[in-house]
């Protein structure tokens, strides 16, 4: 074989024998074993024996070929970035197979021998032995069930950080994005089926001041209190939300004005006899909160409801704090 008929990404690699002028054993590699030796052997024997620098780039995007280590260790950063193929393991197998380039990067770790088998000879081998082509199909099995197990990992976790990133770090209620992202669908379905959907905006009073008093760290004990608070009083299926800053938010399904009104009533008492600090025993009545409540009407969205709840907020902090307000009526 010619000496750039070995050469990978336009770089050369230093050709420094055939395999049969090797002592390596064909019984060491991997898609050999069990197989005829002699027979693959004498199939082998003009293949290419290369000798690869550690940093050298040994795949080659013009051409399917498979490489086998005989010595020293490959990195595939085409599948994972710490996957290494040692000595007897190969790689290339799938590009031989769909008769494509290899899209995968090789990259030797440290000085390495490599056999170097082209597509027509390896297709050749998996048809003149079974073994061969028992081996290659135990490999690419053994393949896709690891690289089926890293994707349920990284569904596992990408799952894991999406719900993580929906949930608000320090009250751990529901946040804006998961708002953002479930509240339209209430509504509409709310919309389909013809069933009432409730709101309820809540402001803490005198957040700031109360801040300014005690500080930000007993400022965020007390938002957490309320949020607790919320979590335990509603239904399974009702959802707590942090709006945003002191001011947090109660979806309720299935539910009219009139019962939401109630629940807020509810919640405003629960919320004046809160204990925000164990230790020091002092109650809550320095911070009371305000609500709003909305049910959806006829036509209105996600953003109307919240409006019309942010109105009934401003309408029960501006006469006084520490009530409810409930927004009139739209068309249902």
């Amino acid at each position: 074989m010619r000496y750039d008929e070995v050469t990978f990404r336009n770089a050369p690699v230093k050709q420094i024998s055939t395999f049969a002028a090797t002592p390596h054993a064909i019984a060491d590699l991997q898609l050999f074993r069990d197989t005829d030796h002699a027979s693959v052997a004498a199939l082998l024997a003009a293949c290419p024996v290369l000798l690869a620098d550690a940093g050298d780039t040994v795949s080659d995007p013009a051409r399917p070929r498979l490489v086998i280590v005989l010595r020293g260790a490959l990195a595939d950063a085409g599948e994972d970035a710490t996957t290494r193929i040692l000595p007897g393991e190969s790689a290339g197998e799938q590009s031989v197979l769909d008769g494509e380039a290899d899209a995968s990067t090789l990259t030797a770790l440290e000085e390495s021998e490599l056999l170097v088998i082209d597509a027509e000879l390896a297709w050749r081998l998996i048809d003149e032995s079974d073994g061969v082509a028992r081996n290659l199909l135990r490999l690419l099995s053994f393949r896709i069930r690891a690289a089926n197990v890293k994707l349920r990992r990284r569904q596992k976790l990408g799952e894991f950080y999406r719900q993580l990133s929906m949930n608000d770090g320090l009250t751990g209620l529901y946040n804006r994005a998961w708002l953002n992202d479930v509240l339209p669908r209430l509504t509409a379905t709310a919309h389909a089926t013809r069933a009432p959907l409730s709101l309820i905006m809540l402001d803490l009073d005198h957040f700031k001041q109360f801040n300014d008093r005690h500080g930000h760290l007993l400022g965020d004990q007390a938002l957490r209190t309320a949020s607790r608070l919320l979590a335990s009083a509603l239904r399974p299926t009702d959802f707590a939300v942090r709006y945003g800053g002191e001011e947090l938010m109660v979806i309720l399904p299935d539910t009219s004005g009139s019962i939401a009104a109630g629940v807020a009533e509810r919640l405003c008492e629960r919320m004046r006899e809160a204990v925000v600090f164990g230790d020091m025993r002092l109650p809550l009545p320095h911070m009371t909160a305000s609500f709003g409540v909305a049910c959806l009407g006829l036509g209105q969205d996600d953003h109307d409801l919240i409006d019309a709840a942010d109105a009934a907020l401003y309408r029960a902090k501006a006469a006084g704090r520490d009530r409810v307000a409930v927004a009139p009526a739209a068309p249902a």
